[in-house]
């Protein structure tokens, strides 16, 4: 029998209360050693010369050192996979996507336990290292915890099958990433020119990053970036971010296509969830649609993206050697839910192609 790999975990954080929930929600995985705590960066710089963990959790705002600048240290010197452990702030949520841009993987928002939702949350943070820990050894088997339901998109989204009938000639794409996907959706982005197809993307991200996020990518791109609001009409020339919180899915509003938000169930242990964007895509915008699945563990997207094919829409699967891991797109190889397998230039390069 095949054992997993244990994972051992460094914990920086300025609060020694923080730093024991931390530990206390990962030894809830087996196969999760948190090897170390410190309180600041200059702590865990001592650490890391005597052991180097699989991954490190990391603080944003620090006394004697913040956290950007070790995380920039640790890029520089010894690259080691990082989660960011991130307070719901306006500075927070702006230093944690340049955090992302820097190299940080994934992000953990303080506090962690959500009221009667402790088996959801202890999930969460397990998760998110394990997702980190396999960015840096992308073969590892994983072990089926007794966590909450999975649920799929069914909970939030009925399947239909219409005959639906073109509003236009114009494309829309849908793209999904998880872990690692905040740098491939910004490199597919930047390079796109301002009339390009409208575009709807869901990031695994908590809420309030999602609309620092949207507002950095519209920085650096010339098409116009947002996060999506109720109501909101796709149009060229605009990408919309899903919100943390809420399922991204389009309906038809006259000779438009809309944004409507869901406050469902999570889906996949996730919302906003990928297989319900590309369920909608299926449903209501059929072969007009593109869907992109880009890097991020577990499978999140890959079955809406068969649904997607299913209905002729063109899909496309980001490929292992730029994935930062290749979890959901291998998923969607698995269920042959791919048209095309293509690295981040070649997407770009895709999308680029159709604009009109």
């Amino acid at each position: 029998m095949i054992r997993n790999k244990e994972i051992t975990v460094l914990i920086v954080d300025d609060s020694l209360s923080i730093r024991n929930m931390l530990e206390n929600l990962l030894h809830q995985d087996p196969f999760i050693k948190v090897i170390g705590k410190a309180e600041d960066p200059y702590q865990a710089a001592a650490f890391l010369k005597t052991q180097i963990p699989d991954v490190i959790t990391l603080d944003i705002e620090m006394p004697k050192m913040d956290g950007l600048t070790f995380l920039k240290k640790i890029m520089s010197q010894h690259p080691i996979p990082v989660v960011i452990i991130s307070s719901l702030t306006t500075k927070g949520a702006l230093e944690t996507i340049k955090a992302l841009e820097y190299g940080a993987l994934e992000i953990i928002l303080k506090p962690f336990v959500e009221k009667g939702k402790y088996k959801e949350s202890c999930q969460l943070v397990i998760d998110k290292v394990r997702a980190a820990s396999m960015a840096r050894v992308k073969a590892r088997t994983q072990k089926n915890l007794i966590i909450p339901p999975k649920y799929s998109a069914d909970v939030v989204l009925k399947k239909t099958r219409n005959k639906l009938n073109a509003l236009s000639s114009q494309k829309i794409v849908a793209i999904g990433a998880s872990t690692g996907g905040t740098v491939a959706i910004q490199q597919i982005l930047q390079e796109l020119p301002s009339n390009a197809p409208p575009i709807v993307v869901v990031q695994h991200m908590p809420v309030h990053f999602t609309k620092a996020f949207a507002d950095r990518l519209d920085q650096l791109s010339t098409i116009y970036v947002k996060e999506a609001e109720e109501g909101d009409i796709i149009k060229r020339g605009i990408a919309l971010i899903a919100r943390g919180d809420r399922h991204l899915t389009l309906k038809r509003q006259g000779n438009d296509f809309v944004v409507h938000l869901i406050d469902g169930p999570l889906v996949n242990r996730h919302k906003p969830s990928v297989d319900v964007l590309f369920r909608s895509m299926a449903n209501h915008v059929g072969t007009q649609g593109i869907g992109i699945l880009l890097t991020g563990m577990g499978d999140d997207g890959a079955k809406g993206l068969l649904e997607m094919k299913e209905t002729n829409a063109v899909t496309i699967a980001q490929d292992e050697k730029s994935s930062t891991v290749f979890g959901m797109p291998h998923e969607a190889i698995k269920l042959n839910a791919q048209k095309f397998i293509l690295n981040l230039s070649e997407i770009t390069n895709y999308i680029t192609k159709i604009t009109q």
